[in-house]
């Protein structure tokens, strides 16, 4: 008990330290609009999440399936949104739909079609750009937006929530940031009534994404320290 409130404390110290400086970017841009802080939770402990939530944090970013959905039933007293960051394989795609409340990582038709037929309720999505035309990254290109959009459109149960991007680690982060926003902003008026979000930026550049227009912003080593290896058995509070 007294190692796990030692963790939660730390824990509280790191979030109120990345919330001022979610503040501070926010008034640097003078945005008003709130600023979501998802905890990159993929390789931690169940231990860990339950810990960064009794901390303060409600939203949790996973990138395998099988990993996140033992961290599920662990804390399935817990009021979490999970959310859906990593690579996404067809036949993953009915436990993403029925599991998570938040996908920010389509980026093909085909995808989209299939979380929307597994899903049992309304389904949070961003459609992931590859804002820096890198040849191994996922990613829809730029130019083909306007087509992956219109056919989310069409798909009753995703709820079309706006765009996500991992920039290139060694460009001018800053530009492609701002090429996200201008996307965004050229693409609401044919987004649908739920366009409102730019999730982008890390535990390195947040503060840089988010006076360029970021509504979520994902970090993982700033809350919970150096990334560790992927676990290989589930995970237990």
């Amino acid at each position: 008990m007294g190692r796990e409130l030692d963790c939660r404390m730390d824990y509280a110290k790191r979030i109120c330290a990345l919330a001022a400086a979610i503040e501070r970017a926010r008034g640097a841009a003078e945005r008003t609009q709130p600023v979501r802080l998802l905890a990159v939770s993929k390789t931690r402990t169940a231990a860990e999440v339950q810990a960064a939530y009794r901390a303060g944090l409600e939203d949790f970013g996973e990138n395998y399936v099988q990993e996140a959905l033992a961290k599920m039933t662990a804390l399935g007293d817990l009021n979490v949104a999970w959310h859906f960051i990593g690579a996404i394989q067809s036949n993953k795609t009915r436990d993403i739909a029925r599991h998570f409340d938040w996908v920010h990582t389509v980026d093909r038709s085909r995808i989209a079609s299939r979380l929307d037929a597994a899903a049992q309720r309304p389904l949070n999505l961003c459609i992931q750009v590859n804002i820096d035309a890198e040849p191994n990254k996922a990613g829809v290109a730029p130019a083909d937006l306007p087509s992956l959009i219109a056919h989310v459109a069409t798909l009753p149960r995703l709820r079309l929530r706006g765009l996500m991007a991992i920039p290139r680690p060694d460009a001018n982060g800053r530009a492609s940031f701002r090429r996200m926003r201008q996307l965004f902003n050229a693409l609401a008026p044919h987004a649908g009534p739920h366009w409102d979000t730019l999730s982008m930026g890390m535990s390195a550049d947040f503060e840089t994404a988010i006076e360029e227009g970021a509504t979520i912003v994902r970090i993982g080593t700033a809350i919970f320290g150096p990334r560790l290896p992927r676990p290989k058995t589930g995970c237990t509070p």
